[in-house]
């Protein structure tokens, strides 16, 4: 068995195993829709009593035409019934089915380790999540409706046909292998072409993401031309995939409609030849043609079913490629919870990288006391950004420990590790919500939760701008919006860690989009925020860290030198020419 259809059968039993949660509605989908195809196929063959109860001009049999008529007008109700409540069924299935295919897909987004989201486009995750979802659910429903009936259907109506004559129905039978031939062989042409459009789909959604995050810095270089002939590209890919995945699957019905038009004549010859003899009645052979159209026709729509569940079985394995992505490590079962930190943190021994055949940190050893203010400076590439990633644990060390108070990290549940953390990036995010939401997002317990904001938000400069607003902290922001400059914004998470009030305290390059007069009176907040607390300080300015315990200069993911600022200087390393620099012509 090749791979690839080994990876198909393993990706229809998962989707057997979501159906399999509404095993009940299925079985009542299932029981209505044999009820519905009973009914429908009922009445061909009363219809073809009517026909025989019409023997010619003063010869009509009218009470067993009306009483006929009356079964034709009951079994018609019976199906539409039946029929609703089978669209219902299956609506809420395939729903129910999607809703739980999201929800998983979801929650392990929420638990993917930092690494894979690094490495993974968002817009091709964006793509799995709901293009792929809303493809795979519209096969699902299509199978849903049509398949069971149309199966149904076929067994149905070749009973009917049996029992009103056999040899007829052996030419109708004779012909149908060539519908399941032909469906078989454009489904297996087709079901490579699907999986080639959702993934050049999903390249293209990632590339629509990207670009549109970074329309501003497009704009700056004058690189519209390049991107968009770029997108032509790509774009061109999609629709030359796309063209023959659709081509190839539109080949089903006509082919399956010129197969059951050829059933259609066999019969209708066949079954005049034996009217002439007397063997069938003119009635009857009215109901068998309606028969053998109803016959002919479900290998329509199940053809058409074929190639719709093959493009929704490749989209549902590329949602289940990050259902099945590998989690974060779960914290060990005896994992410590903490309720607060003293602040005493050591690296010993510390080597990571993210590519194992690319060195970062090596043999990494730093001691830092409760309380110490640590500044961390360097070249692009040092290292610095990784060591916050570290302390974290957004990425594990390859090797050595890290340990807080004593305890190694890897004994700490992530979540009691990151609550003693307060972290302000140089990129800034907010969620969508109004100004106090977005600053009160790590308040815990009983804060009084609008003086806490409002005390922050004077602290860090903020109540200033927001109060300018027409609906002040009521304001509604999100990533998206302009109604905030990136100053601003910058403000506004610091603010936000500042209301959580922990333990200990990353700012990378925390004060990057604010202007030097806001930024001498954050500086100022700071200081309040820093007292006692565990800080490291990521900074490229070296004006920000002058007044740190101790500054970290790595370079090549080794810590190069260490020291306080006037201690740097003294020593006429790394640190000074990087500090000369920046102030050249100053007095160190």
């Amino acid at each position: 068995m090749s791979r690839q259809s080994a990876g198909k059968k393993g990706t229809v039993r998962r989707i057997l195993h979501y159906i399999g949660n509404y095993r009940r509605s299925l079985l009542a989908s299932l029981a209505l829709s044999v009820i519905t195809v009973a009914s429908g196929l009922y009445i061909p063959k009363l219809s073809g009593e009517v026909v025989d109860h019409l023997l010619g001009p003063g010869a009509v049999d009218y009470p067993a035409v009306f009483d006929t008529c009356l079964r034709i007008a009951v079994s018609a109700v019976v199906l539409a019934v039946t029929q609703w409540l089978v669209s219902v069924l299956n609506n809420r299935m395939t729903w129910g089915v999607v809703e739980r295919l999201r929800k998983d897909a979801f929650e392990r987004i929420e638990h993917l380790p930092l690494k894979y989201l690094d490495s993974h486009p968002s817009g091709d995750i964006i793509s799995r999540v709901v293009a792929d979802v809303d493809t795979f659910a519209d096969g699902l429903l299509m199978g849903f409706t049509q398949f069971f009936t149309g199966v149904c259907t076929i067994l149905g109506t070749f009973f009917f046909m049996l029992s009103v004559n056999g040899w007829i129905t052996l030419i109708v039978v004779g012909l149908t292998p060539l519908s399941f031939l032909s469906a078989f062989l454009i489904s297996r042409a087709t079901a490579r072409m699907f999986a080639e459009q959702a993934r050049v789909r999903g390249e293209q959604t990632g590339f629509i993401e990207e670009k549109i995050s970074a329309q501003r810095v497009i704009s700056a270089f004058g690189r519209e031309e390049q991107e968009i002939r770029t997108f032509g590209e790509m774009n061109e890919r999609l629709r030359r995939c796309s063209q023959k995945a659709t081509f190839y699957s539109s080949l089903t019905n006509p082919t399956t409609r010129f197969i059951n038009s050829l059933v259609y004549m066999g019969i209708g010859v066949g079954g005049a030849f034996f009217a002439l003899r007397g063997v069938i009645t003119v009635g009857k052979l009215a109901a068998f043609l309606s028969y053998a159209s109803q016959y002919t026709k479900p290998f329509n729509e199940i053809s058409g079913v074929v190639t719709e569940l093959q493009n929704a079985i490749a989209c549902a394995a590329r949602i289940f490629e990050l259902i099945d992505a590998e989690p974060e490590v779960p914290d060990d079962a005896d994992a410590a919870e903490p309720g607060s930190y003293a602040g005493e943190i050591l690296f010993d021994r510390v080597d990571f990288s993210y590519q194992k055949d690319r060195k970062l940190i090596e043999d990494l050893n730093l001691a830092v006391a409760p309380g110490q203010r640590i500044a961390i400076v360097g070249p692009t590439g040092s290292g610095k950004t990784t060591l916050v990633n570290l302390l974290m644990r957004f990425y594990d060390v390859d090797a050595g420990e890290i340990r807080i108070d004593g305890t190694p990290i890897r004994k700490l549940k992530r979540s009691a590790l990151r609550d003693g953390f307060g972290m302000v990036l140089q990129d800034t995010w907010l969620k969508t919500g109004t100004i106090r939401d977005n600053i009160a997002m790590g308040l815990r317990g009983d804060t009084d939760i609008d003086a806490r904001v409002r005390e922050v938000a004077q602290t860090c400069h903020v109540d200033g701008f927001v109060r300018r607003m027409p609906e002040g902290y009521d304001t509604i922001v999100s990533d998206e919006t302009d109604n905030l400059s990136q100053g601003e914004r910058q403000l506004l998470c610091i603010a936000r860690v500042m209301a959580s009030d922990p333990e200990m305290l990353i700012l990378d390059e925390a004060t990057s989009s604010i202007d030097t007069r806001t930024e001498l009176k954050i500086q100022d907040a700071f200081e309040k925020l820093m007292k006692g607390k565990t800080s490291f300080i990521v900074a490229h300015r070296l004006s920000t860290i002058r007044n740190a315990d101790r500054i970290l200069v790595m370079k090549d993911g080794h810590v190069i030198e260490q020291g306080s600022h006037e201690e740097l200087i003294a020593a006429g390393g790394f640190y000074k020419t990087l500090y000369r620099s920046q102030f050249a012509g100053e007095t160190l």
